[in-house]
């Protein structure tokens, strides 16, 4: 059994192999992407500008079943140290919360939703919800999924993993990391996202497996784990009201609105594809899940002192042995940036194809700003919100759910039913009614239910109340016949 510290310089623990594994990979991730490009230009010898647009956002809509679950998967987990965090302090909690109800989530996406959005013929999401209601339905989501993608807790991640191996101020790591993912970001497109992710997925995957391997080879299964660990860490609550519990599972519900999960359906060669796709993606996010829980768990059991959101880090680096630690540092890296690049590309391309004038749709020039934009936007928010990977997760996940959540699944189950004032009006007030709750001050009743109940309430309310208000008119202007 090893006798781990709680703090430490972490640099210190990592040797020349560790870092010729650790660039070997990157490397290799960086051919992937150089592969990509070679691929792009075999399947498009002439291409006009339009042609050369639908491949930087969708690439050419020609995504393969391997290629999907890899990018899908890999982007869906840069949060990797706000998981651990919640592992390291609640237990299982993590499990259910961060788990459990984004695995419903995915079904409910899989085999109710997929056909419809694929019938659209979209190239995103906004683009969809604008042929469901309206034009002005389309900038208004815009603004909402642009607040959804803005990658605040991917640049903190990548800030804080930077700065625990060589210091230095966390804006400024956050910085440095930020600009390398555009630099990519803006060379390939979306294809070079799907191509460094593929890679990406096989190492952060095989990295958390690996620590969870070697926790129990170095301290022991379960009993381990029992007799060094807090009762409540087994609790499915861990000690949260059921209330609080459950503001996670809307939050998990935005992935129905989230425009990421809609990119790569629209993407996807067909309905077919992305269907298994997402069943494929979900056992392994339930794998992956597990092998995160554990390692929480493990670090709080062999390190309970330590610093909860690099805990993960610090028991990593002084677990592993040389070589593996450099790769499990890779597999880390490669979580965050496959979720940061692909969260900068989609906010980016809010701006410069769903927000942008409809003369300069098709100008790449734009996307590649809007891109620019959205990464300096991300470091500035990060600072705003002082490093908080679950206060951003809450905030800005809060909105989108809060805001189109209701609205777009009535637009999918009620086809042609809802106007596009109706659509601005619900997402508007969902917004001013999470403002508000946000900033007001509340009793010990009310204090208990979180913004996003709110928001949500106040969606359905506005919906609910006009289809009754529009059929007490009808009424009224028809005269009874007998």
């Amino acid at each position: 059994m090893k006798n781990l510290k709680s703090h430490l310089e972490i640099i210190q623990f990592i040797t020349g192999t560790d870092w010729t594994v650790f660039f070997l990979i990157l490397l290799i991730t960086l051919a992937a992407v150089l592969y990509g490009q070679h691929r792009k230009k075999k399947l498009y010898q002439a291409s006009d500008e339009e042609t050369n647009f639908l491949d930087l956002l969708l690439m050419g809509r020609r995504l393969t079943l391997p290629l999907f679950v890899a990018t899908l998967v890999a982007t869906w987990y840069g949060g990797i140290f706000g998981v651990t965090q919640i592992a390291f302090e609640k237990g299982v909690y993590n499990f259910l919360t961060q788990g459990v109800f984004w695995y419903v989530t995915y079904l409910i996406f899989a085999f109710f939703l997929v056909d419809k959005i694929r019938s659209f013929k979209a190239m995103t999401l906004p683009d969809l919800v604008g042929q469901m209601f309206g034009e002005k339905s389309r900038y208004v989501s815009a603004v909402f999924n642009f607040l959804n993608v803005v990658p605040v807790a991917y640049s903190i991640s990548l800030g804080l993993l930077l700065q625990a191996l060589f210091g230095g101020s966390l804006v400024f790591n956050m910085a440095i990391g930020t600009l390398f993912v555009l630099a990519y970001s803006l060379w390939g497109g979306f294809r070079a996202v799907v191509f460094s992710d593929f890679i990406q997925f096989f190492v952060m995957c095989s990295a958390v497996f690996f620590v969870v391997v070697f926790s129990v080879r170095s301290f022991g299964g379960y009993g381990y784990l029992k007799a060094h660990l807090p009762a409540s860490h087994f609790s499915l609550l861990g000690g949260q009201s059921l209330l609080t519990t459950m503001v996670w599972g809307l939050i998990a519900l935005s992935t129905l609105v989230d425009p990421n999960f809609y990119q790569r359906v629209f993407a996807a060669r067909s309905s077919r594809s992305a269907k298994y796709g997402i069943l494929i993606s979900t056992f392994v996010w339930f794998c992956f899940d597990i092998c995160t829980t554990l390692g929480g768990l493990y670090a709080r059991a062999a390190i309970p002192h330590a610093d909860s959101g690099t805990a993960y880090l610090t028991y990593a680096v002084q677990l592993l042995p040389n070589g593996m630690r450099g790769f499990v540092l890779a597999g880390i890296v490669a979580t965050i940036l496959s979720t940061l690049d692909s969260y900068v590309f989609t906010a980016g391309t809010t701006i410069s194809y769903d927000l942008a004038p409809k003369k300069w749709k098709h100008k790449i020039w734009l996307n590649h700003l809007g891109v620019t934009f959205t990464g300096l936007l991300s470091i500035a928010l990060a600072v705003g919100f002082h490093g908080n990977i679950r206060l951003v997760w809450k905030t800005l996940g809060s909105y989108s759910t809060s805001c189109l959540l209701f609205p777009i699944l009535c637009g999918y189950v009620f086809p042609n039913k809802i106007s596009d004032f109706q659509f601005i009006v619900a997402s508007v007030l969902g917004m001013i009614a999470v403002s508000y709750w946000r900033l007001a001050s509340h009793d010990s009743f009310w204090g208990m239910f979180d913004a996003i109940y709110i928001g949500v309430a106040a969606t359905c309310f506005s919906l609910i109340a006009y289809h009754f208000i529009r059929k007490l008119k009808n009424s009224k202007a028809s005269p009874f016949r007998e």
